[in-house]
């Protein structure tokens, strides 16, 4: 009986990379991300659609979206009125 799977310490040696996670996809782009021009409402959306992901059982989401959140509620809080 031959097994075509590793034995050994070739075992241990990983063939392949894993495929990214949907967090971290998430920071490589942001990572890339500089500066954007967006309506407000629009950064209120995103912020509401990002935070269904604090919760993400994935930590690399999961630090990701809190990332994301944080800076877009930073943004809306500065975009209110009567700021300038």
């Amino acid at each position: 009986m031959n097994s075509s799977q590793p034995r050994g310490l070739h075992a241990l040696i990983p063939t392949a990379r894993q495929a990214a996670t949907p967090g971290e996809r998430a920071a490589a782009q942001m990572l890339h991300l500089r500066t954007a021009s967006v309506p407000v409402p629009v950064l209120a959306a995103a912020a509401e659609l990002i935070a269904a992901h604090l919760e993400d059982p994935d930590p690399v989401t999961r630090e990701a979206a809190a990332d994301v959140h944080a800076h877009l509620l930073a943004v809306l809080e500065n975009a209110a009125p009567g700021r300038e």
